[in-house]
This record gives structure tokens, C-alpha cells and sequence, in this order.
């Protein structure tokens, strides 16, 4: 059987702009987003800033509560800018604040805590 080329075709919005990439999307305020992508967009942002902070924390010798702490403003603090500042959202079509910035939450202090201490007994713990 002769398969035919599936042609991509972008669809102009209604505001007559194309239809943006997956990584214009993400600093679009005009894009629409469901639940889901959101959630899943925040969740990742997260993951990534728990990979950095915990190798950074852990590579410089960073321990104690304080860095926690400031581990958390500063995810919680990225997290909000980016859905109220760069994306403009409606929070409360998306379960508000709260729903917003505990997503991925739990995941990215779980990485983080691993990563540092993992990091910091690699170069600091040996004999």
C-alpha cells in the first residue's frame, strides 16, 4: 500500500497570527491552555529547576534548613511569575493559586534533596 505524506499545514487563530511552535507557546500570553498542558508545563519547570538548584546546592557545600527554605521561595516564586506575569492566566479557570503552585511540588523537593545530597557525598564525603 502507498501511504500519502501527511501535509503540515499551519491554521491561522482568529486573531489572524499563525498557529506558534510548542516553545512559542510557552511565552505566548495569548495561548490557550487546558488544565492539563498547564499543569504539565509548571510540573516540568519545576523538575528542571530542582535537577540545577540540587547539583548547584550540593556541588558548594550549601547545607542547612536556610537553603531549603530558599530553595522553595525560589521555585515557588519562578513558578508564579511565569503563569501570572509572562502567561497572564486566569488562575481560578485553573483551581487558583494554590492548585497552580503545588503542581509538581512534592516531585521537584524530592529531587532536589536527593540530588544535593547525593552531589555533596560524591565530592565532599570521601576518605
Amino acid at each position: 500500500m502507498k501511504e500519502g505524506k501527511s501535509v503540515n499545514h499551519q491554521q491561522p487563530h482568529q486573531n489572524g497570527h499563525l498557529s506558534p511552535s510548542k516553545f512559542a507557546k510557552l511565552f505566548d500570553p495569548e495561548a490557550s491552555w487546558d488544565k492539563d498542558q498547564l499543569g504539565d508545563v509548571l510540573h516540568w519547570i519545576r523538575q528542571g529547576l530542582g535537577l540545577v538548584c540540587g547539583f548547584l546546592w550540593g556541588s558548594i557545600p550549601l547545607v542547612g534548613g536556610i537553603w531549603f527554605i530558599l530553595f522553595l521561595a525560589l521555585s515557588t516564586g519562578i513558578i508564579y511569575s511565569y503563569y501570572a506575569v509572562i502567561l497572564k492566566v486566569d488562575e481560578e479557570e485553573f483551581g487558583g493559586h494554590g492548585a497552580l503552585l503545588q503542581e509538581g511540588l512534592f516531585a521537584s523537593v524530592t529531587l532536589f534533596l536527593v540530588l544535593c545530597s547525593v552531589v555533596h557525598c560524591f565530592i565532599y564525603c570521601r576518605k
